[in-house]
């Protein structure tokens, strides 16, 4: 089953503005470009996710 997509709240919505889409299972955060889904997402584990978002918060 394919994991349901969110886009960023941060988005503008308009056309060339930069945005990332995240889809998380219970073990994995997926993360893609949503201007180009074709590509492969990267896949992060949850502990490094939240790292992240710590960090982007700071």
């Amino acid at each position: 089953m394919e994991p349901a997509w969110f886009k960023s709240s941060y988005s503008s919505g308009e056309p060339g503005s930069d945005c990332v889409e995240v889809a998380a299972t219970p073990s994995v955060v997926h993360v893609r470009d949503s201007k180009d889904t074709s590509r492969p997402a990267l896949t992060l584990g949850r502990g490094a996710w939240a790292e992240f978002v710590a960090g982007a918060g700071e």
